[in-house]
């Protein structure tokens, strides 16, 4: 059964490697969604500076879809994923520095904390805004699993990402 798979895989791994980017995508920004709007986690700035790859992912992985049907046009396939791979490429960075400066192995960015807005129409609306807003630092994981952050956990699901989009550009075709 998974030979069949990996079989089917390998058929083309292009139009794979497309499909694998666009369903990778999508599934990482619903659990990212779904911690926030679910599990209650609010996003630091850089949480966010790190959904953005998958965002793109998602869309490029579409493009690659589409033109890989067209033999004459499976070179904008191959553009779009190269595009998606660094794009996961840089996401992993991005979780590599939040994971060290959460682990205070170096300095997390001095602006990065994140809050609701506040409304500054009187001392009293200030006042209640200060109260309830809940500001998120970007060096202080808000959940681990496995010893792993969010940081960390986006750090490896983007380099296997990585993999998968770069097995698809370099994987021959089998006939």
């Amino acid at each position: 059964m998974l030979g069949r798979f990996f079989a089917l895989l390998l058929k083309d791994p292009l139009t794979s490697g497309a499909a694998l980017v666009t369903l990778g995508s999508a599934t990482a920004l619903a659990t990212a969604w779904g911690f926030e709007l679910i599990g209650g986690f609010k996003p630091c700035p850089l949480c966010l500076i790190q959904r953005n790859p998958y965002y793109a992912g998602l869309v490029l992985g579409i493009l690659a879809l589409i033109f890989t049907r067209t033999e004459k046009l499976r070179w904008v396939s191959v553009l779009a994923l190269l595009g998606a791979a660094g794009g996961f490429l840089y996401g992993g960075g991005v979780g590599i520095y939040q994971a060290g400066a959460e682990w205070e192995l170096w300095l997390g960015p001095n602006d990065c904390a994140a809050g609701g807005s506040m409304e500054l129409g009187s001392a009293s609306n200030m006042l209640q805004s200060l109260a309830t807003t809940k500001v998120v630092s970007c060096s202080v994981a808000q959940f681990r699993i496995f010893g792993l952050s969010f940081a960390g956990l986006n750090a490896i699901y983007a380099s296997v990402m990585v993999f998968i989009t770069l097995c698809g550009l370099v994987l021959p075709r089998k006939s």
